[in-house]
């Protein structure tokens, strides 16, 4: 973006970075009342040991990394220093992402920017088989960062990644070898998603996230709604961030955060650029045409890959690709549409899980025992299960991840006095804290932790007190919640109210009931917002009495595709899972699939 600023003394770089180029509420009573303040449980649950998020790499061997990456002139979406044709002609044309006409920026204006640096030594004599290359993204959750599948497909970010937030400027390194990160927090990655139907020929479904093993201090920034049609409309001005090329004549990228404003373009123009390579609906380009050069041009350019497009303070676009040297008469910059993309990217962000792979996890208890266990999953399957010892003396267990720090929490409400605590792994430590968060909720006919409700990417709990209101309590993402909210009544005509994710693939989260008389089963999709307006209207899906299911269970992602999934117990003891299709209507689950016979034997699921 803009020009190349001095180096201030430090070592330039020349590091291709990654963009593909393709050719062209009432109060209530005391007694019901949700904690706010912390009280410790008086005899806190037994806990599993848990095995970190893949243990973090050392200080030092993350400073490697980007040494390593710093040096590194390749591009990410390929393995060579060869150049790279993205396009379907047959000319080739090299990888070449940037920022040019633009201007400086703080990281106190774009908190949510993170770098994405990538060092594979390949341990042979020689540099010239190693990988090392760059790449935008934004922090769009404590643990998680978007960015584009081109920078994540392919390359093995657990082994050979570092991110760096908290900082406007590059690492530098001096004579001695020494990485300054100028202020930066670098974490490894603990696990990567790119889109299944990524296609590395064409860049299309250019998307990805990276979970971290820790949470970072970086403000989120959130994705828009797959309703958006608003931020797209041509003429919308955006805003794009990266550290990219600087000049198309020069392949420094910028050592400091810049952005620049691009009006958004409509798709019948961005056909009229680039031809089929352009995908309506996957795609979205932004930017005046290019003029051919550097002077009157303002395009995101090599280094910027996998930043993102914002309007209105959500991200619309992330940085996919564009022409060689970002300055060809007439293009624009091309982005992911964040927009079609939320469906499957949401559940990567809210996929917290007992084993943290990519697929949610069972927790159920057995009614004899009270022993709690866990099941991972295995697609359509479980695992065997893994005791967490006695659960005795409770009458609800949930899961959760109240505070974000992507290990997965429990919320249980205690027979005796209706109390309900939070138990959490504490990363810092290695042990579990638990606390009360809610007094006397004996009289509370549901109790739910469906994730994000209302919007702001933080977990919501819900309940349906005895009058059969529904009240939403928003979480802050410690664990504390804001004053509650009244979404509505009548809740009490329901004998099961689940829900953990979103069923209709708008990354919005919904809920599933069944009617007491009928055995009628609604979707009650969510808008994202708090009270009254917090679901639409419910539609119906299903017909399921007690006689055919008695349990139910939602607990996320199951099959690992990107949809919430639905688990239902037959009185026999078959418990069958849902896949989840992404239709809000009758068709929102595709045929069931018979997961185990032996389930009867669980009074409690999670």
């Amino acid at each position: 973006m803009g020009t190349s600023m001095p180096g201030g003394g430090r070592r330039r770089r020349r590091i291709r970075i990654a963009l593909p180029v393709a050719a062209a509420g009432v109060a209530a009573a005391v007694a019901a009342a949700l904690l706010t303040t912390s009280a410790g449980a008086a005899t806190p649950l037994p806990q599993p040991t848990v095995k970190p998020a893949t243990s973090s790499p050392s200080l030092a061997e993350l400073e490697k990394r980007v040494a390593g990456a710093l040096a590194g002139d390749d591009t990410a979406g390929k393995t060579s220093k060869a150049s790279l044709s993205a396009s379907t002609n047959t000319s080739p044309s090299t990888v070449d992402p940037k920022i040019i006409g633009g201007n400086e920026t703080t990281i106190t204006s774009a908190p949510w920017m993170a770098q994405l640096w990538y060092y594979d030594d390949r341990g042979t004599t020689s540099e010239s088989d190693d990988i090392g290359f760059f790449c935008g993204g934004a922090v769009v959750s404590p643990t998680k960062i978007l960015t584009a599948a081109h920078c994540v497909k392919g390359y093995d970010w657990n082994a050979n990644g570092a991110i760096l937030t908290g900082t406007s400027q590059l690492p530098t390194t001096d004579a001695a070898g020494d990485t300054d990160l100028h202020g930066g927090t670098v974490t490894g990655v603990w696990r990567q998603w790119n889109h299944p139907s990524y296609n590395a020929t064409t860049i299309d479904n250019d998307i990805a996230v990276l979970t971290l093993p820790v949470p970072v201090k970086a403000t989120p920034i959130r994705m828009t709604t797959s309703g958006d049609t608003t931020s797209y409309k041509a003429g919308t001005s955006a805003k794009v961030y990266g550290w990219g090329r600087t000049s198309s004549t020069s392949d420094d990228i910028s050592e400091t955060l810049k952005t620049a404003t691009l009006p958004i373009q409509s798709d019948t123009t961005c056909a009229g650029a680039y031809g089929s390579d352009f995908v309506k609906g996957h795609m979205v380009c932004a930017g005046q045409p290019a003029t051919g050069s550097d002077a009157g041009t303002t395009s995101a350019c090599n280094g910027d890959s996998g930043g993102p497009l914002v309007v209105n303070n959500r991200i619309v676009g992330v940085v996919s690709w564009g022409v060689a040297d970002c300055v060809a008469k007439g293009a624009y910059s091309v982005f992911s549409k964040v927009s079609s993309y939320v469906g499957a990217t949401y559940p990567r962000i809210d996929d917290t899980n007992v084993n943290g792979d990519h697929k949610a996890d069972l927790w159920v208890r057995n009614a004899s025992t009270k022993t709690g266990y866990s099941k991972n999953s295995n697609g359509t399957s479980f695992a065997a299960r893994e005791s967490w010892g006695n659960w005795n003396g409770v009458n609800v267990v949930l899961q959760t991840d109240f505070d974000r720090d992507g290990y997965q929490d429990l919320v249980y409400r205690v027979s005796s006095t209706g109390d309900v605590y939070w138990t959490h792994y504490v990363i810092s430590s290695g042990t579990w804290s638990t606390k009360q968060i809610a007094d006397n909720w004996a009289t509370r006919t549901r109790i739910i932790t469906p994730g994000d409700v209302t919007g702001d990417y933080l977990p919501d709990l819900l309940s349906v007190d005895s009058a059969g209101v529904m009240w939403i309590y928003p979480g802050k993402g410690n664990g504390t919640f804001a004053p509650r909210v009244k979404v509505g009544s009548g809740w009490n005509q329901y004998n099961s109210v689940r829900g953990h994710g979103d069923f209709t693939g708008d990354g919005k989260t919904d809920l599933i009931a069944r009617s007491k008389t009928g055995g009628y089963v609604y979707l009650y999709k969510g808008t994202g917002t708090a009270g009254s307006g917090a679901f639409s209207g419910r539609v119906k899906v299903r017909t399921w009495s007690s006689t055919t299911y008695n349990a139910f269970d939602a607990t996320g992602d199951i099959t690992g595709d990107g949809k919430a999934d639905f688990l239902a117990r037959t009185p026999g003891g078959t418990l069958y899972l849902y896949p989840g299709t992404g239709k809000a209507t009758s068709e929102i689950f595709a045929t069931r699939k018979s997961v185990a016979t032996d389930f009867k034997q669980y009074d409690i699921f999670g």
